[in-house]
């Protein structure tokens, strides 16, 4: 038996056993060490927002309709960010061996069968703390949306929300050669956002709105502008802040009706490019050069090599029985979480 993390309902989640899978060819068996909850998407489940939740998802026409949701409670195995180890491994399969350490996605679950040519699975780099290896698909979510805005040396850039994936944004767009200013509501999140890079920091809440200010500190807008917090208050901003014909790399999982975005003001009359990021697909205009496993290799060797800090980032490390109170406080009270952790047995003493 497996051990999954389950959401029965709306604020609801429990921890319940599952029957483990057979191997199969071409798949190994790996026991998971850490999986990180992601604010985001994972909280649209928990709070019952997701659309994936409450419409249906056509495949072929790539629409959401009116009808029976995609998926239903009780939802299981959600989750992007894990670690473990392998511990089995397919006759035919090569690419591994037992005792490797993997970063992948088969959600909050104590073990799983994965699919040992999938490219969401990398081995994790040699010197890599384990705990370390859950940030490979938010960085890569991260540095698809740096490539997006099209930061360049010279350049500057605002990123709208500092959470996990707005931290790891700013790191990334400052790394490019871009300077940052860093936007938030949470004080402590602007302050680490500071020490991570960003040139400058600005208050949400600013009482002429966040694209008002930054106008102001450069006169004249950004270049390019990042929104990653998933607020449409936000995107408003992020479109307010950027110069005529400037660029706004949407980000964000936005939920519900959009408002307090107003198309009609600085996005039409500057004429703001407005681009969708999201981790399915690469910018375009980038061709076949990048893909998926690039974004997590890419990430992935800046962390191994020291130019890119993820320590600072995890705010709680919490055993899985304790997974309940960890949605609750990302819930409740975001302020006082960044990145969440969960530990399952098989890390009993691999924590430093």
């Amino acid at each position: 038996m497996q051990q999954v993390v389950e959401f029965t309902g709306p604020q609801q989640v429990r921890l319940v056993p599952q029957e483990a899978q057979p191997l199969t060819p071409g798949t190994v068996r790996v026991r998971t060490w850490y999986s990180g909850i992601s604010a985001g998407t994972e909280l649209t489940a928990y709070r019952g927002t997701n659309p994936y939740l409450t419409k249906t998802w056509d495949p072929e026409r790539r629409l959401f309709t009116e009808g029976a949701p995609t998926f239903a409670y009780p939802v299981s195995g959600w989750g992007y960010e894990e670690v473990g180890e392998v511990v089995e491994v397919a006759a035919d399969v090569t690419a591994y061996s037992v005792g490797q350490l993997v970063a992948g996605i088969w959600g909050h679950r104590s073990e799983a069968v994965i699919d040992a040519s999938a490219p969401i699975h990398r081995l994790l780099p040699a010197g890599v703390d384990p705990r370390h290896g859950i940030f490979a698909r938010p960085g890569a979510i991260a540095l698809n949306a740096v490539l997006a805005a099209d930061v360049r040396l010279g350049e500057t850039v605002a990123v709208f929300g500092q959470g996990v994936i707005g931290l790891l944004a700013t790191q990334l767009a400052t790394l490019s050669g871009g300077t940052v200013l860093a936007v938030d509501a949470i004080e402590s999140r602007l302050e680490l956002a500071a020490r991570l890079g960003a040139a400058g920091t600005v208050d949400a809440r600013h009482p002429a709105g966040a694209g008002a200010e930054i106008r102001r500190i450069t006169g004249g807008g950004t270049d390019s502008a990042i929104e990653l917090s998933g607020s449409h208050r936000a995107l408003h901003e992020a479109i307010r802040s950027v110069q005529v014909e400037g660029t706004v790399a949407a980000a964000g999982f936005y939920q519900g009706d959009g408002l307090g975005l107003r198309l009609g003001e600085e996005f039409h009359h500057n004429r703001v490019r407005l681009v969708a990021s999201q981790i399915s697909g690469t910018p375009v205009p980038l061709g076949r050069r990048w893909d998926q496993p690039r974004l997590v290799r890419a990430f992935l060797d800046q962390v191994a090599s020291g130019r890119l800090a993820v320590a600072p980032l995890i705010s709680h490390v919490v055993d899985v029985a304790d997974v309940a109170d960890a949605f609750t406080l990302l819930d409740r009270r975001p302020a006082e979480a960044l990145q969440i952790v969960l530990r399952f047995p098989a890390a009993q003493g691999a924590d430093r």
